[in-house]
């Protein structure tokens, strides 16, 4: 049985580069409600379905509580647990609640940080093979030598939720 529901399409939001997070011109992606996830073990469940998909270095933890973004590598974040309050894009990009069963693709320098969460929240994340997650603060002087290495950035080879034809594929040409 798949863990993702069927006919699971992600909401495609484009963040603007705000001057200290850069975002990306490709769009920020949320799956929301996607997974059916094992009561017992979400976070193996989450982890499992990242690895089938070519998505690995996966961790388990929250969303730090500090305005930051990777600059080298895409990130997927799968929620196994709790729900939380994040901002996604920078000071002016959009907060949204995300829950159990969701999942948020960030295109490297798309800024994020928690405001809220509950306590049992837990975030699966990952990233695509070759690259090396660095943690960048919003500064001027990072913004600058992200703008250098952000369109360096390989694609990833699989979208992490619906695989080698899923929405990343096509929404990330």
């Amino acid at each position: 049985m798949s863990v993702v529901r069927d006919y699971a399409e992600p909401l495609a939001i484009a963040f603007e580069d705000d001057g200290l997070v850069p975002n990306n011109i490709l769009p920020f992606l949320i799956y929301q409600g996607a997974l059916t996830l094992d009561p017992k073990q979400p976070e193996e469940t989450i982890e499992n379905l990242f690895e089938t998909n070519n998505w690995g270095g996966t961790w388990r933890n929250g969303v730090y509580d500090y305005l930051h973004y990777h600059a080298t590598v895409h990130e997927v974040l799968g929620v196994a647990r709790g729900h939380a309050r994040v901002r996604f894009g920078g000071n002016h990009g959009q907060e949204l609640e995300i829950k159990a069963g969701d999942v948020a693709i960030l295109p490297a320098g798309t800024g994020h940080q928690c405001l809220e969460a509950s306590d049992d929240f837990c975030v699966i994340g990952a990233y695509p093979p070759g690259a090396k997650m660095e943690i960048t603060r919003a500064t001027a002087e990072n913004h600058a030598k992200a703008l250098k290495t952000i369109p360096k950035v390989a694609p990833p080879p699989a979208d992490p939720v619906t695989g080698k034809h899923g929405a990343l594929m096509r929404l990330w040409r």
